[in-house]
């Protein structure tokens, strides 16, 4: 598990096919490797990705055939940058929310623009993710834990301070880009808790909507 908050930018610097899959070696740049062993977790642009060597400050990783069409590593040449996360511990602040490293799809950039100091990105997702995204929800971008301003249809959008801007692989999108979407975990279990509770008729979507009616997820005129 991960927080969502960024430790260190890292630079792919190793790119292998390897019968199918590919092996990745990562520079890690400020990211504080002291505690890492070989076999730990560190989460490569929102990817959970497994330490199989490890360098003085950079890890290497083979990443399977499912997460190469799952998320954007496969995408990334030698040098592109990417965020770095380590695993969380029990006394690790949780700055942002629980975060798996299991990505659910990728969002694209469809539009940038200024406010104020910020810049509010709008994401276009798959349809069949986007009632998984709420107002004031959380979603992580590239590892990244963000807060959901605006929803419209399968598009939302989220604004990046300065800092994170500065600090994060935020700073090289362009309209187009395509990066890693994690949806809250918790939007995901309550999903199969209540569709477990609405159980398997033909009409499961009306049943679900009265469940969350009466758990108060829902307010009824």
């Amino acid at each position: 598990m991960f927080t969502g908050i960024i430790q260190a930018l890292g630079t792919i610097d190793m790119h292998e096919p390897r019968g199918g899959d590919v092996r990745l070696g990562v520079g890690c740049g400020d990211l504080d490797l002291g505690g890492i062993r070989i076999g730990d977790s560190i989460a490569v642009n929102g990817v959970c990705l497994t330490a199989v060597e490890l360098g003085a400050q950079s890890f290497v990783a083979d990443v399977s055939q499912e997460t190469l069409q799952c998320t954007s590593l496969g995408q990334l040449a030698r040098g592109s940058q990417v965020n770095l996360e380590s695993a969380l511990t029990l006394n690790t602040a949780l700055g942002g929310h629980l975060v798996s490293g299991h990505i659910d799809g990728l969002a694209t950039l469809v539009e940038m623009e200024a406010d104020a100091r910020s810049v509010r990105y709008r994401f276009e997702v798959d349809p069949a993710l986007q009632h998984y995204i709420a107002v004031k929800g959380s979603v992580t971008l590239d590892g990244t834990s963000l807060t959901v301003n605006g929803i419209e249809d399968n598009r939302f959008d989220v604004n990046i301070v300065p800092h994170t801007q500065q600090k994060t692989v935020f700073q090289s999108y362009q309209v187009g880009s395509k990066v890693n979407l994690e949806v809250d975990v918790i939007a995901r279990y309550l999903e199969r808790l209540l569709q477990g509770r609405a159980g398997n008729s033909a009409n499961k979507d009306e049943q679900l909507a009265q469940t969350l009616i009466k758990s108060g997820f829902i307010h009824h005129e």
